[in-house]
């Protein structure tokens, strides 16, 4: 009974130890998914609208990630979304801590998510441009006066829908001249949406269209690049200074990431990067910098007062 009892003993203290050391195992593999968990969201990841093709853009975007990856020694994710409006969900979703926003998608960015503007572009150092509707050197209209006139023959083109310079502003532009309400309800001969502010040079340098809307200096960045012929085409009509495009993060971010990632950029000096921006370097923004497209937004109905 005693070697029994004894026996009975020694099990009890195996099995005890064995439930400590398998709770040790649990909490060892737990901590282990905290750490990946804790990895995982260091990694910074930005979402970039097509200023030009993707395909123009995808260089420089590497050497930004590389550069950002570097400077916050983390990993960065920069990637380029196909659209305007794929940027402005992915923001709202938490699928991206960062983006590069035109004007227009930043003001519905923060009316949907809070994003934050805190870097916009400069341009021969200012932060601002325009929009300009573009003709073909042949086009008997010499300023914007003279093709609304002639309206029923013009075939005309703005960018992507959601894009400031190539149609917010022109759309309204046109609106407030008689001639333009939606692509359907308008006194062109016709209305077309190429996507693009490259496309929408071609289109005019190729006479595709009589006229198109563009980012002025996406424009000349175009011109200079020598990816469309600066001879082939003449600006009839140039809208007020916009403020440039905007960086915006989440509105979750904290202060000291902010002011990292603004000191970086304002320090960034690559050409490739600045170019595939049409920019000449980058300077701090705040939301404050796009109250007059906010309130162009609300005009055209597009965000609700």
């Amino acid at each position: 009974m005693k070697k029994v009892g004894s026996l009975l003993v020694v099990f009890v203290l195996f099995l005890a130890l064995v439930a400590c050391g398998g709770g040790e195992d649990m909490e060892s593999n737990e901590g282990s998914g905290e750490g990946n968990k804790d990895k995982d969201k260091d990694k910074l990841t930005i979402g970039v609208i097509p200023a030009q093709t993707e395909g123009e853009m995808q260089g420089a975007m590497d050497k930004l990630q590389k550069l950002l990856s570097e400077k916050l020694d983390r990993e960065v994710s920069v990637e380029t979304y196909p659209d305007y409006n794929g940027v402005v969900e992915a923001m709202n979703y938490d699928k991206i801590d960062m983006a590069f926003f035109g004007p227009l998608t930043y003001v519905i960015a923060h009316e949907k998510s809070g994003a934050k503007a805190i870097i916009t572009q400069l341009v021969d150092g200012e932060p601002f441009y325009h929009s300009f509707i573009i003709a073909h050197k042949d086009s008997p209209y010499e300023s914007l006066d003279e093709l609304v006139k002639d309206s029923k023959k013009v075939d005309f083109a703005f960018g992507d829908p959601n894009s400031t310079s190539g149609s917010l502003i022109p759309s309204i532009e046109l609106k407030d001249r008689g001639v333009f309400k939606t692509k359907d309800d308008h006194e062109f001969k016709t209305v077309r949406y190429t996507g693009s502010h490259d496309a929408t040079a071609l289109a005019v340098q190729n006479k595709q269209v009589t006229a198109g809307a563009i980012d002025s200096a996406i424009y000349n960045q175009l011109v200079d690049s020598g990816k469309v012929d600066g001879e082939q085409l003449k600006v009839i009509w140039k809208s007020e200074e916009l403020f440039q495009y905007p960086w915006a993060v989440n509105k979750n971010m904290d202060d000291d990431l902010i002011k990292k990632l603004q000191a970086i950029f304002v320090g960034i000096k690559d050409k490739e990067i600045l170019n595939a921006f049409g920019a000449s370097g980058f300077t701090e923004a705040s939301n404050k910098d796009y109250e007059s497209i906010r309130k162009a937004a609300v005009k055209q109905g597009i965000i609700k007062e």
